[in-house]
């Protein structure tokens, strides 16, 4: 038995103020890396490596280095099964371009995101890529306030997607959210096969970069 995405939804899972998790297969860590970091928007970027850390260490490194815990953004590097995975930290939210460059040459990458803290009701969000291209995104509240009209992407992969959600009774706006988000991250795990190791990341230590400006 894996350990699924399904534990992203309690709150807080990983660090305040939500979580950005990029899962990829047929990359490996340090690719991974340097793929995100390309996407980081505006000046190019690049991923530094500064050893092994936890969660906490690696906040506390982003602050001592940039002054602040969200000036500055840092990946924990992992791999699981035959997933490789990146844990963002730090000032994430906002920074990331579309990830579907990372996929190119063939790779599987996943995005998972959710910024809790955002100030407005911002919903989870969830999206597939390979080979540069977008297979399926949408909201993990599905929630129509958000735009949620069915899952966007490849047309075969979107309406076999929306076919799990609805036997999984979704949406259903009579339902608490936190637990649509969790029904809906069982049915992409399904799908999709995705895994991620919740002890590992929430209290193991991890190789980690950090990204910075090149």
């Amino acid at each position: 038995m894996t350990d699924g995405t399904t534990w992203l939804a309690a709150p807080q899972a990983i660090a305040f103020g939500g979580h950005h998790v990029v899962l990829a297969r047929g990359l490996p860590g340090e690719e991974l890396a340097d793929r995100l970091a390309e996407v980081v928007h505006g000046v190019k970027h690049v991923a530094v490596a500064v050893g092994e850390h936890t969660g906490d260490s690696l906040l506390d490194l982003i602050e001592d280095t940039y002054g602040g815990t969200f000036d500055g953004i840092g990946l924990r590097l992992g791999r699981f099964e035959d997933w490789t995975y990146a844990v963002a930290y730090g000032g994430w939210p906002g920074e990331f371009d579309s990830a579907a460059p990372v996929s190119h040459g063939g790779a599987h990458v996943f995005v998972l995101e959710y910024e809790e803290e955002n100030g407005k009701p911002v919903p989870p969000q969830f999206a597939a890529f390979h080979d540069g291209r977008l297979l399926s995104a949408f909201n993990l509240h599905l929630d129509s306030s958000w735009g949620y009209e069915g899952v966007d992407g490849d047309p075969a992969t979107t309406a076999s997607l929306q076919e799990r959600l609805t036997a999984a009774g979704l949406p259903d706006p009579e339902r608490n959210r936190r637990e649509v988000h969790r029904t809906a991250l069982g049915v992409v795990d399904a799908f999709f096969g995705l895994s991620l190791p919740r002890e590992t990341v929430v209290n193991g230590t991890l190789p980690a970069v950090l990204l910075e400006p090149a």
